[in-house]
């Protein structure tokens, strides 16, 4: 029995392999679904409309992902790893990292109201996949909101969770009131939720 041929090396086009044109592809696609998203909100955004808002046919799309929740979970996780690596930045170079953490959060959110509506507003209910992903996303941010809990309570993971749901129903009530309060408020008002916590 012949000897199998060596695979031919993938060729490059413009100086890129094609596993490096797909992953680009990628991310323009996931650029073109924060800015659809956040304009006509996830379910009734298509396909079709980010992969026009992304300059790219559908082929590409299924090159990437299975479907639109699969984009949806994929963008969420690079937007809110990002605000995360932000976070823990500036909580590490501050004396009070807590309130280092949410000054960022909640610049984070003003300044990109699209984003925001979409990892927020839209985020809830698509499929089990995102909220999966959605679960790991609250778990990671748990830690730079609540460090130290108080030494008593029956069930701290509750706690903490509270705390990160506390945070984030201050950020659905500034983003419905068009960001009205003045962001030095809703600090202040994310900061007592978490400072209840410690006792």
């Amino acid at each position: 029995m012949p000897a199998m041929a060596a695979a031919a090396p993938a060729r490059r086009y413009r100086g890129q392999s094609p596993a490096e044109r797909a992953a680009e592809r990628r991310a323009l696609l996931i650029e073109a679904a924060v800015g659809v998203y956040g304009e006509v909100g996830y379910r009734n955004a298509s396909v079709k409309a980010v992969c026009e808002a992304a300059g790219l046919t559908e082929r590409y799309f299924y090159e990437s992902f299975t479907g639109s929740d699969d984009l949806l979970a994929a963008a969420y996780q690079v937007v809110v790893a990002d605000l995360h690596a932000a976070m823990r930045a500036a909580a590490e170079a501050s004396r009070d990292p807590v309130r280092a953490a949410l000054e960022v959060y909640y610049t984070r959110l003003r300044a990109s109201p699209k984003a925001a509506r979409v990892f927020l507003v839209e985020i809830g209910g698509v499929s089990a996949k995102v909220d999966a992903v959605v679960r790991e996303a609250l778990a990671n941010a748990e830690p730079m909101l609540a460090p130290t809990l108080k030494a008593r309570v029956a069930a701290p993971e509750l706690l903490v969770a509270g705390v990160v749901g506390g945070v984030i129903q201050i950020a659905l009530d500034w983003i419905a009131s068009g960001y009205a309060r003045p962001l030095e408020d809703v600090v202040e008002a994310a900061l007592g939720v978490c400072v209840a916590a410690r006792g």
